[in-house]
This record gives structure tokens, sequence and C-alpha cells, in this order.
């Protein structure tokens, strides 16, 4: 086998400051909450910029999110790619090592990452074992859980309610109802944080109806409100039929200028065209309790798909923390780290629980 690559350099944080005090994780909530993230947002994208689908790239793209599809740059295979994204079970004592005398963030995706990807989206959900660990990275740790699912869907499938949610791809935010280790409960009036996109709710639920409606001629398909934003599922639809899909989405999406539309794992996603993505959330979440400007915070984000990579983007420019792809197979990332399957998150997740439960 092998032998993986050191924690890259330019990952790791280089100033150590003294340790934190203990137990002092969670900040009360700044005064920063809903209407601050949606003026942060009111910028329309560069669409030409932003991944947006157009044109020809549509099917190709759709095929990319097939693994028996997907193309890697020339040269690059599995161990090459291990050494540049080693796991970070194997390197586990260089991910210690680099957040010494720092306080972890836990940022979690849901979807592949502690669940399985599965054939009914519906059906995606984690095990007990899953859960518990989960709930002892939360006792330990501030967690939240950022997903383009809907916020009370995800909330639905975790069902912890000592974490942070951030759902439709950052654009729901949630802090957590119930008292955790780390922060004093909140009032009702202080539980949303951030909703940057509200004014696109109308919108959304209309082209969520138009596109129910188109996609009952393609068996297999499934379009998935997600509250701010959109799924188009078509793990379920013979190949044949993705053109037709595609076609049929793009042409719904022509009469609305300020949606945007990008790809996931076999899923197209439909989105406000706001700067506001995962690595804005994670951003938002670091400033909201208390983080901004910290050199003793150390941010870990885990996710395995393409959405991810604009929160595994922020913590590179950072400086800080790190990435971590949940992947079997290479893939072009900004993540520093790898995992292979959510059973692997999910011992990773143990044994950083262990980790500080040794520490002092």
């Amino acid at each position: 086998m092998t032998n993986h690559a050191a924690f890259a350099a330019e990952d790791a944080v280089t100033a150590v400051p003294p340790p934190a005090q203990a137990g002092r994780h969670f900040s009360s909530f700044l005064p920063r909450r809903a209407r601050d993230c949606r003026k942060a947002a009111l910028g329309r994208m560069d669409l030409a910029a932003s991944g947006v689908l157009r044109g020809g790239s549509l099917l190709d793209s759709m095929k990319a999110s097939s693994p028996r599809h997907a193309k890697f740059a020339a040269g690059a295979d599995h161990e090459d790619w291990m050494e540049k994204h080693p796991s970070s079970l194997e390197r586990f004592e260089a991910v210690l090592a680099a957040a010494e005398g720092k306080e972890i963030v836990m940022f979690l995706d849901y979807d592949g990452t502690l669940s399985p990807i599965v054939e009914d989206p519906d059906s995606a959900v984690m095990t007990e074992d899953m859960r518990d660990a989960v709930r002892s990275v939360a006792q330990h740790f501030p967690t939240a859980i950022v997903s383009g699912r809907g916020r009370d869907k995800v909330l639905n499938f975790v069902k912890l309610e000592e974490l942070y949610y951030a759902g439709s791809h950052g654009m729901d935010i949630k802090g957590p109802t119930t008292v955790s280790n780390h922060k004093a409960k909140v009032s009702s009036a202080d539980e949303v944080l951030c909703q940057p996109a509200t004014e696109f709710l109308p919108v959304i639920q209309e082209v969520y109806e138009t596109l129910t409606a188109k996609m009952e001629s393609i068996p297999g398909a499934m379009v998935e409100n997600n509250k701010f934003c959109l799924s188009v599922h078509f793990r379920c639809v013979h190949e044949e039929e993705w053109d037709d899909l595609g076609e049929q989405v793009r042409a719904v999406l022509e009469g609305y200028p300020d949606l945007r539309l990008t790809k996931g794992r076999k899923v197209l996603e439909i989105r406000p065209s706001i700067k506001w993505d995962k690595g804005n959330a994670l951003e938002f979440l670091l400033e909201s309790l208390g983080y901004a400007g910290r050199d003793d915070v150390f941010p870990i984000y885990i996710g395995d798909d393409r959405t991810d990579e604009d929160a595994f983007k922020v913590l590179r420019n950072m400086g800080q923390g790190i990435g971590i792809l949940v992947t079997k197979f290479p893939k072009e990332t900004t993540a520093s780290y790898s995992l292979r399957e959510p059973a692997e998150v999910k011992d990773f997740l143990r044994k950083l629980v262990k980790s500080n439960g040794t520490k002092g």
C-alpha cells in the first residue's frame, strides 16, 4: 500500500495561540441575524462563473455525476490522488496535531456523509449508531448540519435538536432548540439565524409545481421541494431519458432568469441566483458563534458532493481547519483529506470524541 502523504502544509494553521478556556465553545448569539445575511447575499451571481449549467454542457454534466461516467485528469490514478487527499482516519494524528490548542467546530453534510446515497431520497435515513456518533460530537464540539435538503426535512432525519441546521444549501439556518453543553437556550425569536432568499419563496413554489407536472412524463424522475431550492432527482431515470429530462428542466427555467441550475450526484439543483452557498453558511455560522477573526478555531467540514466544495474553498482560503471529502473515487477537490463512506465518517467522529475525552 502506498504511504500516504503528510498533512499539507498550506492546510495547517501555523500560528498556535494559547489554549482556549475549557468548555468555551458556543458563545452567545451575536446580534447579527437574518437581516445581515440577506444584505450579504443581495448581489446576484455572475452566472458565467458560477457553475451554472448551460447549453450542450447539461447532458455531459448529468453523465459526470454518475461514477461510471466520471473522467479524471490524465495520469491521476488512485494512489496519486490518495497522496494528495489522504484518509483522515489513517492520518488522524496529523489532524489532531493541526488542531492542537484550538477549538474544533464541526460541519457535516447529510446525504452521502451521514447516510448512504439511496434511490429514494425520502429513504435516506441515518443509522442509530451514526446518530449516537453525531450526538457525542455535539457534546464536545459545536456542530452544524449543512445540507441541500430543506432544514425541516434534514432535522427530521437527524433528530438531534442540539445541533445547528443549515438547509437549502445554507439558505435556511437555525440554531439549537434545546439546551446543549455549549450554549444557553435562546428565545424563539433568536432561533432563526439566516434566511437570505425569502423573496424567492413564491417563485420557487411556482417552479416546483410546474416541474412536478412536467416530470410526470419521465418514469423515475422526482422533484423535491427544499423550501429555498429544488432538486430534480434522476437516479432512477433510464439514461436514455436524461437528455429529455434536462431539456425540460432547462426550458422551464428559461422563464426565470433569477434562478440558476447546478448539478449534484444524479440530481439537478435549482437555486436563487444570489451570492450564497455552503461556504457562506460556514462563514456566517463561525461569525455568529463569535469565531470571526480568531486564530484559535479549527473548523472541520465533511461532505461528499460538488456543493460542499464551496465550504472546502472557504477553509482553504482561511488557512484554518480542514475539509474532508467522502468518496470512493478520485475527484477534483479542494478538500485536504478523504474518507470512503459514511461508515468511515462515523469512525472518524468517534475517534475525535475519544481523543477529546482523553485530554487533560
